[in-house]
């Protein structure tokens, strides 16, 4: 699936990840390749990745929201 993490002064992270652990304010979940739609916010914590090489990054973030549509993920962070 395709990940982009955007911020109001910059694009974070652009490109395809096997898996992503997102703090959602009800909770962590994660998001895998064929997931259903999905808009959910998210609260203060981190954001981690497995990339498509298996590596993993993590980008901390202060809050957002996040939609996923065909593979497609959009992280609005602050």
């Amino acid at each position: 699936m395709f990940l982009e993490i955007i911020t109001p002064d910059k694009k974070l992270f652009s490109g395809n990840v096997k898996s992503v652990q997102l703090p959602g304010t009800d909770g962590s979940f994660g998001l895998l390749n064929n997931h259903a739609p999905i808009i959910a916010s998210l609260k203060k914590g981190t954001v981690n990745i497995v990339n498509d090489q298996n590596g993993t990054e993590q980008f901390p973030i202060n809050g957002g929201v996040i939609e996923m549509l065909n593979n497609k993920v959009i992280l609005l962070a602050e």
